[in-house]
């Protein structure tokens, strides 16, 4: 991309009290010196903001400056320039007085008076399509599961048809980066590197998150995941984590990594948890029914429904695990025949067997989490069954 300034100096109007009356003078093309500095900015989700300093000769009296963008992606509506003050040597004051659009052009024309002849510092800022961002991880756990190296990259994409040379690139969090922008680049950086992150892997069922395995065995899907969460006790906090795909490997303890799988981790504010998907575990078995289901009227149509889901579950690990059994109540009236639209009304009943209630973190009006805790196999082909029953009382329901 070519641009020029165009500088001419003219009589200005004693009003600007910059500089005497004087007569036209001559008039100097020159090629727009380099830039001494590029700035780009990428933390919004949409928007790249590209600001720009160069050192730009004036001569006393008003020059005129044209900027030109031909074939490169600027949106000339948010083009902007300021005149910084003095570069070097002698000391000069400018401003701009106007700007124009020259018609048929991709260009702007700025008149700017100065009150000596000089060298200013001048910025531009613009917002640039075709200078993308986007974010990816490699998370490499250990042997034992229990912490991970995360790795952080950002992957920026330059399709504006411009280069840019050494750029500082400010991503939103962390320091900025000091890298070169070429054209119609590709390039991947590593912005940040978490070594020894605690990490969690969990065992969960849900028949409307997650679904059944065998639906008709009643046998429930259970997914696992890692769970990390983001704040400083786990090496992690200092900016929230945007969203991004995850590669999962996994130390194999022979000095090499296993491939797990890959995710999509979403953004994960500062406090919050980061959960990413590893497969479908086949030795944690779930098989869930209704085991009691029963009403009583209260008034005209209106009961209480007492209701009782058995869950019969195997671990045939070797190490024990904890699983995770999430229930919604909306779900669960459509399966019993409420099919209510209204806020759901419940109380927990005296035969539920998990112990310590529902998560309250996790657990809202509609969604119960409960942890049930697995021993290991005992022997090699025959786990111990663990059975633990959700006793639901649901009020006020109209039939």
């Amino acid at each position: 991309m070519r641009r020029l300034i165009q500088l001419t100096p003219w009589a200005v109007s004693v009003a600007l009290g910059l500089i005497p009356t004087a007569a036209w003078g001559r008039v100097k093309l020159i090629t727009l010196p380099v830039r001494q500095r590029v700035e780009v900015q990428l933390d919004h989700p949409d928007v790249t903001l590209v600001e720009e300093e160069r050192v730009v000769p004036l001569v006393q009296g008003t020059n005129q400056v044209d900027f030109s963008w031909a074939n490169t992606r600027i949106d000339p509506n948010t083009v902007v320039f300021r005149v910084l003050g003095p570069a070097e040597g002698r000391q000069l004051e400018a401003r701009v007085l106007s700007v124009s659009y020259p018609p048929n052009e991709q260009a702007l024309v700025w008149q700017v008076a100065s009150s000596a002849s000089g060298s200013a510092l001048v910025r531009i800022s613009y917002v640039l399509g075709g200078l993308t961002k986007s974010f990816h991880y490699r998370a490499v756990a250990g042997h034992d599961e229990k912490t991970l190296t995360l790795s952080q990259y950002l992957l920026l994409q330059n399709f504006a048809n411009e280069e840019y040379g050494t750029s500082g690139l400010w991503v939103g969090f962390g320091e900025g980066i000091q890298k070169p922008i070429g054209l119609n680049e590709t390039k991947q950086v590593l912005v940040n590197k978490f070594v020894g992150v605690p990490v969690e892997k969990t065992y969960s069922c849900s028949p409307t998150e997650f679904g059944y395995l065998d639906p008709s065995q009643n046998k429930l899907r259970v997914p696992m995941h890692y769970v990390l969460r983001n704040d400083a006790a786990h090496g992690l906090g200092g900016a929230a984590l945007p969203y991004g795909k995850v590669r999962i490997f996994q130390d194999d303890g022979k000095g090499t990594t296993a491939f797990l799988g890959e995710d999509w981790g979403r953004f994960t504010p500062i406090d919050d948890k980061m959960k990413v998907y590893l497969g479908v575990a086949q030795d944690v078995v779930v098989k869930r029914t209704i085991d009691r289901n029963e009403r009583r009227r209260l008034a005209g149509n209106l009961y209480d429904h007492e209701v009782v889901v058995k869950y019969e579950i195997e671990n045939f690990k070797d190490t024990p695990v904890t699983l995770d059994v999430i229930e919604s109540l909306d779900h669960l009236r459509n399966e019993i025949g409420i099919g209510s639209a209204r806020d759901v009304q419940w109380e927990l009943g005296g035969q539920t067997t998990f112990q310590g209630g529902p998560d309250r973190d996790e657990t809202s009006f509609n969604r119960l989490v409960f942890h049930a805790p697995l021993p290991a196999r005992q022997t090699t082909d025959k786990a111990e069954k663990t059975v633990h029953r959700l006793h639901m009382i649901i009020h006020n329901e109209w039939q």
